[in-house]
Parts: structure tokens; sequence; C-alpha cells
């Protein structure tokens, strides 16, 4: 069955739940697990206002502190549970990208996140990342939706 279990995160609350049930899974098929958050790129000309006032070297070091903090709840799930556990960020604009070579680059055979469930015109324009995923990789996915 499933040995390695990537877990990406974007440390939301449908995220935390798919930790948890993650970990859970990852118990019962004795399986490892690495964590993942993916950090966008740093752009001049952005969306995102905190980016307009920050310069490249800041930007990454407040990007590597929001993702260690994210991946935070991961390693003490994996303290509290005993699985086994490294967790790893990426820079990347594609998250679905980045999570699939993530996989591929470390020999994962299960993907677990979360769906937000975004629907209508709200989940046309802002996409899935897990139905990006879906859609494009060959490494099976299980998805945690929210209710």
């Amino acid at each position: 069955m499933y040995k390695h279990i990537l877990l990406p995160t974007d440390g939301s609350t449908a995220s935390e739940a798919a930790i948890q049930a993650s970990f859970q899974l990852a118990q019962q098929l004795n399986a490892k697990i690495t964590g993942l958050y993916v950090i966008p790129e740093f752009h001049t000309f952005t969306y995102k206002t905190e980016m307009l006032e920050d310069t490249r070297a800041r930007y990454d070091k407040e990007s590597e502190l929001e993702a260690k903090k994210i991946l935070s709840s991961i390693d003490q799930m994996a303290q509290k549970t005993g699985v086994s556990c490294s967790t790893m960020y990426v820079v990347s604009d594609d998250p679905y990208d980045a999570i699939i070579q993530v996989a591929k680059d470390n020999q994962c055979d299960l993907i677990t996140m979360a769906s937000h469930g975004r629907k209508g015109i709200k989940g046309l324009l802002l996409g899935s990342e897990t139905q990006k995923v879906l859609i494009h990789s060959r490494i099976p996915v299980l998805v945690y939706r929210e209710l």
C-alpha cells in the first residue's frame, strides 16, 4: 500500500483538517509523511499589497518564517502521533506543479491535500490548486473536503 505521503498545506482551516486525517491514515498504513508549503515567488508588480513595500531579501526572510510557522503544525502532529515526518518548503508561482514535482523527487506514492470547496465564479477565478494536482498528477491524490 502507500508508504510515503506528501502533505501540502497552506495553513488554512481546511488544511489543518487534512493534516489530522493524513496523520491518522499514515498511522494505519505505517507510512511516513513529507509536509510541504509552497511560497509564491517575489514580484515587483503584484496584487499582494504586502509585496509592494518589500525588498527581495525581506520578502524571502518573512516568507521563510511564515513557511516554518505553517509547517510547525505538521511537525507537532508528527510528534503527537509518532509518525515519521519531514517538512520542507519550495518557491513557485505554480503550487500545483511544485506539489507534483516534490512528490516525484521524494518518491511519494500518495498526495493528500485539502479542498476548500469554492464554487461558482469564485472557484473559477481563483482556480483550485487541488483540482490542478488532480488533473496533472500521475501519483494518486486523496482529497479532504470541508463540509
